[in-house]
């Protein structure tokens, strides 16, 4: 990547993540898609247990994050949960940005929208991230993983900043040449 590019891409990443800012709802929005990929995430990091506890009572589903906050903690130290909420907040990032572009697609038609909805669909898939390895019962695959699946969550975290900064600020639309 030259270094003019580079910049653009900074400058891109830096308008994409201050989108979210830019109006009460989408901040509202931002925040609530956050909350609940957080609470996904931690959940899912302990499906039996998170299962058996909301199934009992789903009143308990505060109780059930916040100890499973814990063993994330026990398990990968402030490193796990700073990157499981890293995780979380670009991802309400990334569902504000999508929900932008996919309200502006919709207007310019139907074929638009359906290129749109597989970006949305990925972005989607990337949310959940490590957690998806304990939903589908892989836990033995998760404890192999070096640094405790860390690495897998750093590699999404670069993912959807990548994404993030290559779609900008979803309000305006400019063709670069070099890109």
């Amino acid at each position: 990547m030259t270094d003019t590019r580079h910049r653009g891409w900074l400058r891109d990443l830096r308008d994409g993540l201050a989108y979210p800012l830019t109006s009460n709802r989408r901040l509202l929005l931002a925040g609530v898609a956050t909350a609940v990929t957080y609470a996904v995430l931690v959940l899912s990091s302990f499906p039996q247990f998170a299962v058996q506890t909301l199934t009992r009572d789903p009143a308990q589903l505060a109780y059930a994050v916040s100890a499973l906050t814990r063993e994330v903690y026990l398990g990968t130290g402030w490193l796990g949960i700073a990157l499981v909420a890293a995780y979380a907040l670009l991802t309400g990032v990334a569902v504000t940005n999508a929900v932008a572009v996919a309200r502006r697609a919709r207007r310019g038609g139907a074929s638009t929208l359906a290129g749109v909805l597989p970006g949305l669909l990925a972005a989607g898939c990337a949310s959940c991230g490590a957690g998806v390895l304990g939903t589908l019962g892989f836990l033995g695959a998760m404890a192999a993983l070096p640094f405790e699946g860390n690495l897998l969550r750093i590699g999404g975290i670069l993912l959807l900043a990548y994404f993030v900064g290559r779609t900008g600020d979803p309000r305006t639309c400019s063709i670069d040449p070099t890109r």
